[in-house]
């Protein structure tokens, strides 16, 4: 046996059934419907062409959900299948479906107890669109018959042909992964999806899927900076969080005053140091102003702040306050 199903054949499950097939609690669609759809891990149910007219399905796992009182089929396809599609139509084209179907003789007239990968033969149309599906079903691959298509006449294009309809669920509190259709709404307040690699969190008061945006993580610190000799600090306060740092200084410099040359420049004046872990990823330049004159620093990724600059030359004047701040990314 390949398709297998829990929870369907009556007293002849076998281990294997049981084993195979994904039972457990999966996300809800309603009060009492489960959200039927594949189990993600490698390709399941992946199609392959096999023949002019014929597709290879291959392995995997699934929920199938029937009606309401039915509730949810756990399925396990454990070899692959190969399904024959019926001739394309003399004028028109058609789509026809491959789905994981269930029969169930206690819900439907079939009179039988099993599941299959079936296919469901679409209507000819000029536009033809995909045939709508029995319950306990769950779509796979859409196929694109063109008109006229046999095994004689080169048969179905498997290159162009397939749409990929399988959409994803998972176990109960698990972010249901990218597939088919994102087009659904949440069954309950702080449900998760993977959208094209966007994570959303269903908010139920908005009734809308949202952006999941974790919450910013910040601390802070007004301890730490290590103030050269010559220099007294009035103010350090720092904050970092999600790989960025912002710190704004205060320090008044004592004793002489620093003579700058016309030119403006210095030889790397240091006036501190910032501690480890708030540190840049690069060196960067600082505006320093003690509120009269003004000039530059360089804050390096070892932590150390140096005086380079300052306007207009002769001197950077004692008992002046001097004050600097920076935004960038952490080492």
């Amino acid at each position: 046996m390949s398709v297998r199903s829990a929870w369907l054949l009556p007293l002849t499950q076998t281990r294997e059934d049981t084993r195979l097939s994904p039972t457990g609690t999966f996300a809800p669609e309603s009060e009492i419907r489960t959200r039927d759809g594949v189990i993600a891990g490698g390709n399941p149910f992946a199609a392959t062409g096999a023949g002019a007219m014929s597709l290879q399905i291959g392995v995997g796992r699934a929920l199938v959900q029937g009606t309401d009182a039915q509730g949810a089929y756990p399925i396990a396809v454990d070899a692959p299948e190969v399904v024959t599609f019926t001739d394309g139509n003399a004028q028109f084209g058609r789509v026809d479906t491959v789905a994981l179907h269930v029969y169930d003789q206690l819900f439907d007239t079939n009179g039988q107890n099993l599941a299959r990968i079936e296919v469901f033969i679409g209507s000819p149309a000029a536009t033809p669109t995909a045939p709508t599906l029995p319950a306990a079903c769950l779509r796979l691959w859409d196929v694109t018959v063109p008109a006229g298509a046999s095994a004689g006449v080169g048969g179905i294009n498997w290159s162009s042909a397939l749409a990929d309809r399988r959409r994803f669920t998972t176990s109960y509190g698990g972010i249901i992964p990218q597939g088919y259709g994102t087009n659904f709404v949440g069954a309950y307040n702080g449900q998760y999806r993977d959208v094209n690699g966007v994570l959303e969190r269903w908010n139920a008061t908005a009734g809308a899927w949202q952006t999941y945006r974790p919450p910013l993580a910040v601390e802070s610190a007004t301890t730490g900076f290590t103030v050269a000799s010559g220099y007294t600090l009035n103010q350090y306060t720092a904050r970092r969080g999600n790989g960025m740092a912002f710190f704004a200084l205060e320090i008044t410099r004592k004793g002489a005053q620093l003579d700058v040359p016309a030119a403006g420049n210095i030889t790397d004046e240091s006036i501190g140091t910032v501690p480890a872990g708030w540190r840049p990823a690069a060196d960067i330049e600082l505006p320093v102003s003690d509120g009269i004159g003004e000039g530059s620093a360089r804050l390096t990724t070892a932590g150390l702040i140096a005086l380079r600059t300052w306007s207009g030359g002769g001197a950077l004047r004692n008992d002046r306050n001097i004050r600097t701040s920076a935004t960038y990314f952490l080492a």
